[in-house]
């Protein structure tokens, strides 16, 4: 017997890093599972191997969420598991932001978890509860120059988890996992393109490694499993103790900044 078998998912940023490691975990553990992502073709591609639905959404549409969400609802038969995962970011100080640049990393990494809970919510009542598990960060436990929408919006998710855990208890439990560096496609970037950086990160972080998507997917799958039956409200830090000796990206700015010409703002 699998962990979720009977269970029903649906898993936004899914196509990619810790949305599709999450995806063949929990369908592996028993689960139905349907993916969302903006990349449709990349939406499918996991879909396939988890024997899955795949919708192309954009979670800051919440009219097209909405939609796609009480779609696999009624293709599977219902609703237990939401996995709000879909997410970016940038990097810059907070005076040089471009507005459109800040709207959107705030819009797609909060905006975008309070729309999976409004659109899954009522279906997941109506069905009896279930599990939420969305995605927050170290950024917003413990954030780093450079990265401020980022982490402003992560530390939201986490107050939005513990609210919701509060209102949708006891049919709902409602949490949240707090990544560390994970090499995922947003972070290849920084671990591949440059010589100096995964030394830097893995001298910094106690289990002395970058973490893989799949080290966070089993975490996704014991919270929205009945293993967690007594967890609720709790954003879960995922790091290897990096975050023990500070900021997970403290230093990455400074850095960057020290390779690029200084701007005139």
């Amino acid at each position: 017997m699998g962990l979720l078998d009977g269970r029903s998912a649906v898993i936004t940023g899914g196509g990619s890093g810790i949305g599709a490691a999450t995806a063949r975990r929990m369908a592996a553990e028993g689960a139905a599972v349907t993916v969302l992502d903006i990349d449709g073709a990349a939406a499918d591609t996991v879909a396939r191997e988890v024997n899955g639905r795949a919708y192309e959404v954009d979670v800051t549409d919440y009219g097209a969420l909405e939609v796609a969400i009480k779609d696999a609802h009624e293709q599977m038969g219902g609703l237990t598991t939401l996995f709000n995962n879909a997410g970016n970011s940038n990097m810059a100080k907070i005076h040089q932001w471009d507005l459109a640049e800040w709207d959107r990393v705030v819009r797609l990494n909060l905006t975008g978890v309070f729309h999976g809970f409004r659109a899954a919510v009522p279906l997941m009542l109506d069905g009896g509860g279930g599990s939420i598990v969305s995605t927050s960060s170290i950024s917003g436990t413990r954030p780093a120059a450079g990265e401020a929408p980022y982490a402003a919006a992560k530390a939201a998710v986490a107050a939005l988890t513990a609210t919701a855990a509060l209102e949708y208890a006891p049919a709902i439990r409602v949490n949240a996992i707090a990544p560390g560096m994970i090499h995922t496609g947003l972070t290849d970037i920084l671990l591949t393109g440059f010589e100096w950086t995964v030394p830097f990160m893995e001298e910094k972080t106690p289990l002395a490694r970058i973490g893989v998507p799949e080290d966070i997917a089993d975490v996704v799958v014991f919270l929205a499993s009945d293993l967690a039956r007594f967890v609720t409200g709790q954003n879960l830090v995922v790091d290897g103790g990096m975050t023990l000796h500070g900021s997970g990206v403290d230093g990455l700015y400074d850095r960057f900044q020290a390779l690029t010409p200084p701007r005139k703002d």
